[in-house]
């Protein structure tokens, strides 16, 4: 008899939203490759149902919710793990501790969890006060009642053992190896030219307000080019477009979804700028590095553990500090070529999807093992 898995937690199969959502669409196939029967639960509208890469085997089902920014994750949590205590699978892996106030539905209902606890939430500036206490409370419920807990890299692990006294296994994010590809027509007027790259979400721990003010420098010089936004309109957008009217050599290209043209301005970039601060593991820091790209990181532990050794450049939050080190790489084609060779090995020896896939597939079925058991008692009887 097939493993039964369900994932929570993410707005689909396949998406292409966020790190969740990329995880999921390689996690998924990879455990039906393995037998698993695997339901993901999804929003509605948030599913690519035309995407070649669809993956039939996989189970889709949408459940109900608010669409808020702040009660989303928590209301289709909610109507998800119904929907999964109703259908009984062997485990449930669970994306986000925000869901952890469910998490005694599902232990109430026999079905053991693991729970990708994502970043410190409750750090990140975007959130305001009654979030904050929402996502850490919910931390607190997860590290209660889940049965497996799941970091995303080093540095989120040891703050838990600190913060909530549980363990866990570490899984990041993989990334995709792909050819050198063309840049994108809309884009071909980069070729041959040193350009600056920031690939973000506009929220204030990545850096995008001190990235704008240094990206009004290095246009004096070099391309820049801007991708993200926030997806409702805000300041951010405001500056950018603003920095994209002045300046001829800025460009915003928002958010952009198509992963080929993405991938080809990573490995075009002379200089990309990492600016996330919380969080682990980023799922854009591991991509870009697949693809070479020659990278300046804001200093923080997350970052420093994921380019171990690749000999990049860390910076302050500071606009200046961030314009010197672009520009000083910009201009210094041999040390380019070096960082996209050093940032590439590092990924492939460390971040790669497979790796990643057969970690998840490990941790679930560490936790099916009661639930066989169980249910092999049950047939005999």
């Amino acid at each position: 008899m097939s493993k039964r898995a369900a994932i929570i937690g993410t707005r689909g199969y396949p998406s292409y939203y966020g790190g969740f959502e990329t995880a999921v669409r390689h996690i998924a196939p990879h455990l039906a490759d393995a037998g698993w029967d695997v339901t993901v639960y999804g929003r509605p509208g948030q599913e690519r149902v035309d995407d070649p890469s669809l993956d039939h085997r996989v189970t889709r089902r949408t459940t109900r919710g608010l669409e808020s920014r702040s009660l989303s994750t928590l209301t289709y949590g909610l109507t998800a793990v119904f929907d999964t205590i109703r259908r009984r699978p062997d485990v449930a892996l669970v994306m986000n501790c925000a869901n952890g106030y469910w998490l005694p539905l599902l232990r109430l209902a026999g079905i053991p969890t693991v729970v990708n606890v994502d970043g410190i939430e409750w750090e990140r500036a975007k959130w305001g006060r009654l979030a904050k206490a929402v996502f850490k409370t919910g931390a607190r419920a997860t590290a209660r009642f889940a049965d497996r807990l799941v970091f995303d890299a080093d540095a989120i692990g040891d703050y838990w053992r600190r913060e909530f006294g549980r363990s866990g296994v570490m899984i990041p994010y993989g990334g995709t190896e792909s050819d050198v590809l063309p840049l994108h027509p809309d884009d071909a007027h980069l070729a041959g030219r040193p350009f600056a790259l920031v690939v973000a979400r506009f929220v204030p721990e990545n850096t995008v307000a001190e990235f704008l003010v240094a990206a009004e420098r290095i246009a004096e010089r070099h391309p820049v080019v801007i991708v993200g936004s926030t997806g409702y309109g805000g300041e951010l957008d405001t500056a950018a477009q603003d920095l994209a009217d002045r300046s001829p050599d800025v460009t915003w290209l928002g958010h952009v979804s198509d992963d080929d043209r993405l991938f080809a301005l990573w490995q075009h970039a002379g200089a990309y700028f990492h600016g996330h601060s919380v969080g682990g593991t980023n799922p854009a820091l591991v991509q870009a590095m697949h693809c070479g790209a020659p990278t300046v990181a804001r200093d923080t532990v997350y970052n420093r553990e994921v380019l171990a050794g690749t000999g990049v450049r860390f910076v302050q939050p500071d606009p200046g500090a961030i314009a010197d080190a672009v520009l000083d790489l910009l201009a210094d084609p041999v040390e380019q070529e070096l960082l996209r060779g050093s940032v590439r090995d590092r990924a492939r020896s460390a971040y790669t999807w497979s790796g990643v896939c057969g970690a998840y597939e490990h941790a679930l079925e560490q936790q099916t093992r009661g639930v066989t058991v169980r249910k092999a008692a049950a047939a005999v009887s």
